[in-house]
């Protein structure tokens, strides 16, 4: 697996995406999913990212029982990677308005991505800023397959 991890372009998930990933089994993300498994892209977490995503899986408004829990935690350590890193960066990176969601912006800076996919519009928006400036690009991940980014040349 390291050797797919290094040579496929990263991508970051936010947990909204994983939702529809792994509890919700969204078919308009289906191919996401394919491209995850199949090493075409390499999806990272930390454990800011992860703790979130455990959180999540127990809100009552969910209505997962443990064993669907357990089935979403264990498919998306499955599927993403641990990147470590220190949070530190000299780069100023754009604020996103929802404090709780910077914590992905810093990750796929950190960690290289080639995309950020998310579902906040706010997010979204801040894509603008860090495609501008080279870093990384921000969509929704119904746009990322359409556009099938992963399969275009030069990733």
């Amino acid at each position: 697996m390291a050797a797919r991890m290094s040579a496929a372009p990263r991508i970051v998930l936010d947990s909204n995406v994983c939702l529809d990933l792994f509890a919700f089994a969204d078919p308009a993300v289906a191919p996401l999913l394919q491209a995850l498994r199949s090493g075409a892209v390499a999806a990272v977490t930390d454990a800011p990212c992860r703790e979130e995503w455990q959180r999540i899986l127990d809100y009552p408004q969910l209505a997962l029982d443990p064993a669907a829990r357990a089935r979403c935690l264990r498919e998306y350590d499955e599927v993403l990677r641990p990147f470590a890193h220190d949070g530190a960066s000299e780069t100023k990176l754009p604020r996103c308005a929802d404090p709780d969601d910077q914590k992905f912006l810093e990750l796929a800076h950190a960690a290289g991505a080639r995309w950020l996919l998310s579902r906040d519009h706010a997010l979204v928006v801040l894509g603008r800023r860090t495609a501008r400036a080279g870093w990384f690009e921000v969509m929704t991940p119904r746009t990322w397959v359409a556009l099938e980014a992963w399969r275009s040349p030069g990733n």
